[in-house]
């Protein structure tokens, strides 16, 4: 574990001139105040502040003041900033002043889930598997959803443009300490996916925006903007967030089958509880107007809500992988913050499990599928007592609300397709 006496040696040692105190609003976006080695010091007691605001996206005036409480094993020198003094970062978590968690910080969250189901004696590991899009940015420096390769799935170099920036990415996140398990080109021209290898569930998170940080600041020196928007482009497949858990106690993967079983029994009903709760996660799994387009569209949609070993339309999938048996969670998409969407499949799980929940046959239809649109997944999210209660009341209230706001706000919009469809028709 390192200390904070470690850390300035480092600190030293490396040049480090700036630090970059990095959280996560309620919507996953990540934040930070940068400061100077020369208030390290301040920095170990914690004595940061920032408005409470920027926890809320700036949508919410809570009036509490807040504080940042640097996690000291989230220390990182960023690789791409090596030109003359290096920047560095923490992961903190949000506190009130005399230290206690803010119960609304998604990492609070994902952390109070973790210590219930310590309680109990279980653990979890998850990787993941996230796409993203590599596009070009125009002459002033904005994004655009323009590409000129036209690679597909698994396809190289010289089809694959993106290939270089891929490259130089897996090879920052090798240099930071993170295990990159595979990379490759995806479905659609200029879509990438990477995957990492296992990992306790809070190191994955952090590893997560970490990754969504570092896909974007490498993309920028390839002259390229990264997006992890689901779907950025009609017609062409959408990107995905798949996260993969096991499940231990005492050392022992509680998903893996014994005594010729098919699938353990707390597997089984782990993923019943997924598939129960599906439709209520979908509003934190699932966040924007444009998370909706990718599942109603086509590309392997995970819309119908159902398990299986085999098939990759299911919401959930159980596979083995080294024969070590995970369970697939297949819709949540790379606009999701990773603390609450782990928080939540963790918890639906274990519902599924303290509730001995049955697991229909493989292939097997539930009869519901998952929400057509952001504004059916609020309803569902509304409905599902047990999800809201696991984020809290007052989150859930407030994440209900500012929700609802965006999807009022989108629905005023007049698109390109209306004026397109209607304006000679009518």
């Amino acid at each position: 574990m390192n200390t904070y006496e470690d850390i300035a040696q480092i600190i030293d040692e490396e040049n480090v001139e700036f630090i970059r105190l990095q959280f996560s609003d309620i919507f996953g976006n990540l934040k930070n105040i940068a400061v100077t080695p020369g208030q390290l010091e301040r920095v170990a007691k914690n004595q940061y502040t920032l408005n409470s605001t920027a926890m809320f996206g700036g949508l919410v005036e809570y009036g509490e003041e807040l504080f940042l409480y640097p996690d000291l094993d989230t220390f990182i020198i960023l690789p791409w900033r090596s030109q003359g003094g290096k920047v560095a970062k923490f992961i903190c978590d949000v506190c009130y002043e005399d230290g206690t968690p803010f119960e609304m910080a998604p990492r609070t969250i994902l952390k109070k889930v973790l210590e219930e189901a310590k309680k109990e004696g279980y653990y979890f590991n998850v990787n993941t598997e996230c796409e993203f899009f590599l596009f070009h940015i125009d002459d002033h420096g904005n994004p655009t959803t323009i590409s000129h390769e036209n690679a597909g799935y698994l396809d190289v170099g010289p089809v694959d443009f993106g290939e270089n920036a891929r490259r130089e990415l897996v090879l920052t996140l090798d240099e930071m300490g993170f295990e990159v398990e595979s990379s490759h080109h995806e479905k659609a021209p200029a879509q990438h996916e990477i995957d990492f290898t296992q990992g306790e569930a809070l190191e994955t998170a952090d590893a997560l925006v970490t990754f969504k940080f570092a896909v974007r600041s490498i993309a920028k020196r390839f002259g390229l903007y990264a997006t992890f928007m689901p779907k950025p482009k009609f017609g062409e497949a959408g990107s995905g967030m798949h996260l993969n858990f096991s499940m231990y106690k005492d050392g022992k993967n509680l998903f893996n089958p014994e005594n010729g079983e098919k699938l353990s029994e707390i597997a089984q009903h782990f993923t019943a509880g997924i598939l129960y709760h599906a439709e209520g996660m979908c509003a934190i799994t699932n966040p924007i107007v444009n998370s909706y387009k990718r599942i109603l569209t086509g590309f392997k949609k995970p819309a119908i809500i159902s398990w299986s070993r085999k098939h990759d339309k299911s919401v959930v999938k159980v596979r083995k992988f080294f024969g070590e048996t995970m369970v697939d969670i297949r819709f949540p998409d790379p606009a999701a913050d990773p603390y609450l969407s782990i928080a939540i499949c963790i918890a639906a799980g274990l519902d599924g499990i303290r509730q001995k929940m049955p697991l229909l046959e493989e292939g097997a239809k539930t009869g519901k599928q998952l929400p057509g649109n952001l504004k059916d997944a609020l309803r569902h999210f509304k409905k599902d007592k047990y999800i809201c209660e696991v984020l809290g009341e007052e989150f859930s209230k407030l994440y209900l609300q500012l929700k609802t706001e965006e999807w009022d706000e989108y629905m005023l919009q007049v698109s390109d397709w209306e004026i397109s469809r209607y304006l000679n028709k009518m």
